[in-house]
């Protein structure tokens, strides 16, 4: 018997282990086939909430926050473009990219999880940083991203525009820190079980058999 499995991805969408967890999350999803019947949602989570809009140089702010080299960087950055293209994602990323705020994106994906098509958003908007190389802080990028995922490209503008889920974005992002979620992307499932990190799909897989299993034997 299928079974409903509620999903909650919190994630950045400049995170480019959110993208690598994500592909990984949706072929262990088509690989258990009729098991499940997943809902996921996209929570958020920001890893720079103090960037300026106009963002900051990738290789810098590495190794500012993490003391990494610019040779570090740059290998680091070849094994996540590796490990993206695992899972079908093209990432081109490199020492003149940037880091940028992403919270309005945020809010962009609140309103799409109300009215449909977060997950086509979420795609759309990491398709926009990792592959276009564009701003999340831009809203005409926002508003693009929208439009490519399906949705109302003028919604999407009034939402930017007036703030709305300013609130309702903040009070997820503290629910989630108070939960202990303190990296990303992290996967809690059926509000009980925790994945953490960019896995591959045979250990997404794992986990949801195992958790479809021992949810069946509690139902009896």
């Amino acid at each position: 018997m299928t079974q409903p499995m509620k999903i909650d991805f919190v994630s950045d969408v400049s995170c480019p282990w959110c993208v690598v967890g994500l592909g990984g999350l949706e072929e262990a999803l088509r690989n258990v086939g009729d098991l499940v019947q997943a809902q996921i949602h996209f929570q958020p989570f920001e890893l720079n909430p103090d960037m300026p809009p106009e963002g900051q140089n990738i290789v810098e702010h590495v190794g500012q926050k993490y003391g990494a080299t610019p040779e570090q960087s740059a290998t680091n950055r070849a094994a996540i473009h590796a490990r993206a293209a695992d899972v079908g994602f093209t990432m081109k990323t490199n020492a003149q990219s940037r880091i940028y705020n992403t919270f309005d994106a945020h809010r962009l994906l609140h309103w799409a999880g109300l009215t449909g098509g977060q997950h086509e958003l979420k795609r759309a908007l990491f398709d926009a940083y990792f592959t276009q190389n564009q701003s999340p802080a831009d809203h005409e990028v926002l508003v693009a991203a929208a439009q490519a995922a399906g949705l109302d490209g003028g919604a999407a503008r009034e939402v930017l525009t007036s703030g709305q889920y300013a609130d309702d974005v903040r009070a997820a992002e503290r629910h989630w820190y108070q939960a202990g979620i303190s990296s990303v992307p992290a996967v809690i499932v059926n509000d009980r079980y925790l994945i953490s990190g960019g896995q591959p799909a045979a250990a997404f897989e794992k986990a949801i058999r195992t958790i479809a299993a021992e949810t069946a034997a509690a139902a009896g």
